[in-house]
């Protein structure tokens, strides 16, 4: 076996506001968005509820069908992996630590095996013991698509090896635990073979089920009463109304470097209106919203305008980017000057305001890695697009090489939801002013992503030349985040995700070199190589980094946007006045 290895990425800065980064999180910082960069009230106080609102219901609380990135965020109360990410502000919060594991993973010189060894005293919110079967079983649970859909796949991709494990509930072995890949040595020590190099592993652990034992397991039940490994269980949980979790007395601090547990109680009411979220938010009964998507429109005015509201918000980048997808095989954007001639006469100010503006929509983005993301470089700037407006003259001189000096006409595809109807008519309306006229065509949200730009041959057939998009990470690195939207081996007939059909094959082949290189900074730099040679083909126009303009309860402390996830750490928040 080669040495362990310690994973971590590189952060370029997110805009921030007043304050300063904490040294190890002994310090406050101050003033408006310094959760973004730092700690926020700093307190090690224990007791009181924690009151959270949300305006749906939970996708699942069964760790195995959590997607969204606030379910992840919260299921860290009660459900622990083999490793974490360091819920730490800045740079450091994208760090991986062992959680269930007592260590990094020792990674064999082939780099298809990976080794862990669990933690000594690891208990269920029953007493007994977390043995390394019991996260065999979790890991296999998710093979289990036909009963446990819905939640990330990953661990499917890289670890079935051609077995077509159907998931415990159809395995035939008496264990139930016949996944080939998967092995348990002792019942501390799990062994996973991969088929294939692929660095990004560790990443995919902190997405997976920590660990499930076998008997308690009540299949697609199991979200009604999940078992707790963290510093929570669950109290009780009423779906579509409210979820109360309270403390788990068989979670041993000793064992857990990463969980700071200060609540006693956490409080969660689903299903609220998003107005009434925001008035409970500024009246004081909620102490922040589950979502984090960002406060209403008639609040975010309330709050930038008052001094004393605006002290207690954060708008941190999201880690999403919001952009549009410029076809390379619908006419006449099969030809590259047609596409940089919208490059160049998009108007990303007019696009940003129609988003909510500097603050609460997001900074004027210049290429397709966002700023968490390592890889990321704000000096990226083919189409000198950082200022936001729009280049006529270049964008004519655009016309007139790709044959079409008198404009042309086109499609633009997107959602009936929310911001995005008048984001597209901010870019209609820019378009026009060099000649070319674009329709706007609005898609079903529920179907847009998976069959109307996600169907290549439905983006052929209506002539969506021009297609709206947002994007985040699901781990956040180059793999995590940009893989799917430029990889043109992973174009797909239904739910496609490389919606400008890029299928180059230097960019595929940087994807395969930075998906098996395992120096993090040396696969980052492959990732800006990546970047730069998508936003030359010119299909990808970003125009924002998303923010969110987020309002926290003032007695909130250890408030941090921990930057895995672009939200406050669920895990780490306690209450200033214990109640």
């Amino acid at each position: 076996m080669a040495g362990s290895v310690a994973f971590a990425l590189g952060l370029s800065a997110c805009g921030g506001g007043g304050g300063s980064s904490t040294d190890k999180g002994t310090k406050s910082a101050a003033g408006f968005n310094a959760g973004s960069t730092g700690l926020v009230n700093a307190s090690d106080k224990k007791g009181g509820t924690l009151h959270l609102g949300y305006s749906s219901d939970v996708d699942s609380f069964d760790p195995t069908r959590i997607y969204y990135a606030s379910g992840q965020n919260f299921m860290a109360l009660y459900n622990r992996t083999l490793l974490a990410p360091d819920p730490k502000p800045g740079k450091d919060g994208l760090v991986l630590k062992p959680d269930l594991a007592e260590a990094m993973p020792e990674i064999s010189a082939d780099k298809l095996t990976y080794s862990f060894k669990l933690r000594k005293g690891l208990k269920f919110e029953d007493g007994s013991p977390i043995t390394s079967k019991d996260v065999k079983y979790a890991i296999e649970r998710t093979f289990a698509q036909d009963v446990l859909s819905g939640g990330p796949t990953y661990l499917i991709d890289h670890l079935d090896n051609g077995q077509k494990y159907p998931g415990p509930y159809k395995d035939t072995d008496p264990d139930k635990l016949g996944l080939k890949s998967v092995t348990t040595p002792d019942d501390s020590t799990i062994v996973f073979k991969l088929d294939k190099p692929f660095a990004d592993f560790p990443f995919l652990l902190p997405m997976a089920p920590g660990a499930v034992p076998k008997a308690k397991d009540t299949g697609e039940k199991y979200s009604e009463h999940v078992v707790s490994t963290g510093p929570y269980k669950f109290e009780s949980f009423d779906p579509g109304k409210k979820a109360v979790l309270v403390r788990n007395s068989n979670w041993d601090p000793a064992t857990d470097p990463i969980r700071k547990a200060l609540p006693d109680r956490i409080e969660l009411t689903l299903q609220m209106q998003p107005d009434e979220i925001d008035k409970q938010l500024l009246d004081g009964t909620l102490d922040a919203d589950f979502a984090q998507t960002g406060v209403q429109q008639a609040a975010q005015a309330k709050i930038l305008l008052d001094p004393k509201l605006k002290v207690n918000a954060d708008e941190p980048n999201t880690g999403f980017i919001r952009y549009v997808t410029i076809s390379s095989k619908v006419q006449p954007f099969d030809n590259i000057h047609c596409r940089k001639a919208v490059q160049y006469a998009a108007d990303k100010v007019a696009l940003q305001t129609a988003r909510g503006g500097a603050d609460a929509g997001g900074d004027i983005a210049t290429n397709m890695l966002p700023p968490n993301i390592a890889g990321h470089d704000p000096k990226l700037d083919p189409f000198n697009t950082k200022s936001g407006k729009p280049q006529l003259d270049k964008a004519k001189e655009e016309l007139k090489a790709c044959g079409k000096p008198d404009g042309f006409e086109t499609k633009i595809a997107v959602r009936n939801k929310g911001k995005e109807p008048k984001t597209a008519e901010a870019l209609q309306q820019a378009l026009a002013a060099v000649g070319i006229k674009a329709s706007i065509d609005q898609g079903d949200a529920s179907l847009y992503f998976r069959s109307t730009i996600g169907s290549p041959d439905n983006v052929h057939s209506k002539g969506y030349g021009l297609m709206f998009a947002g994007w985040g990470a699901d781990f956040p690195t180059g793999t995590g985040f940009l893989q799917v939207l430029v990889d043109g081996r992973l174009i797909q007939p239904s739910g496609n995700n490389n919606y400008g059909e890029i299928n180059d094959p230097e960019i595929n082949s940087l994807i395969d070199k930075a998906n098996t290189e395992a120096d993090p900074k040396k696969a980052a730099d492959i990732w800006g190589q990546i970047n730069a040679k998508v936003m030359d083909t010119a299909t990808q126009l970003p125009f924002v980094y998303d923010k969110a303009l987020n309002y926290r309860n003032p007695r909130l402390t250890n408030v941090f946007v921990w930057s895995y996830y672009g939200e406050w750490s669920f895990g780490s928040l306690g209450l200033s006045d214990g109640k």
